[in-house]
């Protein structure tokens, strides 16, 4: 009578599935792929591509390649060991409650995932097409031409809607109107993005101050907060009726 070896049952799953799965091709799938390009092996293509001078000698010291469940557990002890503090900050970073039914249907939904690039785990053309629907509802609620999206953050946005305006408008000036009660970082990189590209960046610290300098003539477009960072809530209207009529762009981040 045959008395079954005693294994470990993680010895039933296959680490290198879980490269192959994520990054790895088949050897028949590099077979193909090298004749297609006449190189012999892997290691010609890159001996042939990367200089001498800056190739690595030895290959690099990593550890030996660990299962799936392995690489999770080790993934969550280490994540368990962050200190999870509650933020202050303000000024547009906010933590919010996402609904549940946002949940299961759009951040949750398997049918949103695609296979887009093994070291960006993120739900790519899903993400691409809830950010046209956003896009298309912000038009039909506000009326307005154009509704940008798909910005790392609010001051990035703010900077890009900067040159579109100046590419864009009837006006001839080279100022760009700034709140002051706009968050800080906004300010900042409009400045950073308004620098190598000539324009000049007219920060105003009040109401008086924007009344004064959008009655001017020497700009292309301003920008407010609605609300503003100091939390003031107010109608821009009148601003953007005047603006307008001046061939100038009003912007509200």
């Amino acid at each position: 009578m045959l008395m079954p070896t005693a294994r470990p049952l993680a010895d039933l799953e296959n680490a290198n599935e879980f490269v192959a799965r994520h990054i790895g091709i088949s050897e028949a799938d590099e077979r193909l792929m090298l004749s297609v390009i006449g190189e012999a092996s892997r290691r010609a293509l890159i001996d042939g591509i990367v200089p001498r001078s800056i190739a690595r000698a030895q290959p690099m010291d990593l550890p030996p390649a660990v299962t799936e469940a392995a690489a999770l557990a080790e993934l969550k002890a280490v994540a368990s060991q962050n200190q999870v503090l509650r933020s202050f900050i303000g000024q547009g970073y906010y933590d919010t409650h996402t609904p549940g039914v946002i949940l299961r249907n759009i951040l949750e939904n398997p049918a949103w995932y695609t296979a887009y690039t093994p070291y960006q785990a993120e739900i790519s053309q899903g993400r691409m097409e809830a950010l046209v629907n956003f896009q298309t509802m912000v038009t039909d609620l506000t009326g307005m031409d154009i509704a940008n999206a798909s910005m790392l953050d609010e001051a990035t946005a703010a900077a890009e809607a900067m040159t579109l305006a100046k590419r864009s408008v009837k006006a001839k000036g080279n100022t760009f109107i700034v709140s002051g009660d706009c968050h800080p970082q906004t300010i900042e990189v409009i400045q950073t993005r308004a620098t190598p590209l000539g324009l000049t960046v007219k920060v105003v610290r009040s109401t008086e101050e924007w009344l004064a300098a959008i009655a001017g003539d020497d700009y292309f477009a301003a920008i407010n907060q609605y609300p503003g960072s100091s939390g003031w809530l107010a109608d821009w209207q009148a601003s953007a009726d005047q603006i307008h009529a001046k061939g100038a762009a009003l912007i509200l981040a």
